[in-house]
């Protein structure tokens, strides 16, 4: 068997994809042979993934779209079907966080958080599952984070909804294996994105959070991104229901 990961001949699907970690995975997908459908709220920051996407010689598809609308899931799937002639790899990448101390988290933060990072995979997941389960194959990776098994303050709700992530990727691995479906998951650590530009204006944070990681560092979006390509190609085909931590470290004390 080679190892070389090879996507040739399949098309992708990535949520947040316009910039961050939704990005670089777009792109080691496409540098692994994919086609790929670009998907987030800012048309502009997709025009310039599938751009890039397009740079590595594959094509690409540019649905904006609000994750965490039904209908407009729906129509985002079935235009990557139309556009690129069919959907082999879901990514369910896009996410947040909302650092509030519990007491100060309104309903509506919460509702913003637990959407976002919850109901997008769910919707995506839904919406993609009848082609995968029709055509007997697909590889779903969903973005979870260590904060699905290690807890902190002020981030309540966001660490919940990680954990909510990693154990649907599990019943997900469960029910659709026997269609030849693979569900798994990545958990980044402080990975250096727009998501944790608070920590990064914080000299003092920055230095606190970054003493617990072995590797004494931030990762970056493209550390993340070949575990991503590596999940959706046949070099993990006996891999269904894992959560994979890429974090320097952190969790191993």
């Amino acid at each position: 068997m080679s190892i070389a990961i090879d996507l040739s001949g399949k098309v992708a699907l990535v949520t947040g994809a316009g910039r961050g970690i939704g990005r670089a995975i777009a792109l080691a997908l496409a540098e692994a042979g994919a086609d790929v459908a670009v998907t987030a709220r800012t048309e502009s920051q997709l025009a310039e993934t599938a751009d890039l996407v397009r740079s590595k010689g594959r094509a690409a598809a540019v649905l904006p779209a609000d994750a965490v609308d039904g209908t407009a899931v729906q129509k985002v799937v079935d235009g990557t079907i139309a556009e690129l002639k069919g959907l082999h790899i879901l990514v369910n990448n896009v996410g947040m966080e909302l650092p509030k101390a519990l007491l100060d988290t309104t309903e509506a933060d919460y509702d913003l958080v637990m959407n976002t990072n919850l109901k997008s995979m769910f919707l995506f997941t839904r919406a993609a599952g009848p082609h995968l389960v029709a055509q007997k194959y697909g590889r779903v990776v969903n973005n979870s984070s260590v904060a699905a098994f290690v807890a902190g303050p002020n981030q309540s709700v966001y660490h919940a909804s990680k954990a909510a992530v990693a154990h649907f990727t599990r019943a997900m691995a469960i029910e659709w294996a026997k269609h030849n479906i693979a569900v798994n998951s990545v958990a980044p650590g402080w990975i250096r994105t727009s998501l944790i530009a608070h920590m990064l204006a914080d000299e003092e944070m920055l230095t606190r959070y970054l003493k617990p990681i072995p590797m004494r560092r931030l990762g970056e979006p493209e550390e993340i991104a070949p575990m991503v390509a590596y999940l959706c190609s046949d070099l993990a085909s006996f891999m269904t229901g894992s959560v994979v931590v890429v974090d320097g470290g952190l969790m191993v004390p």
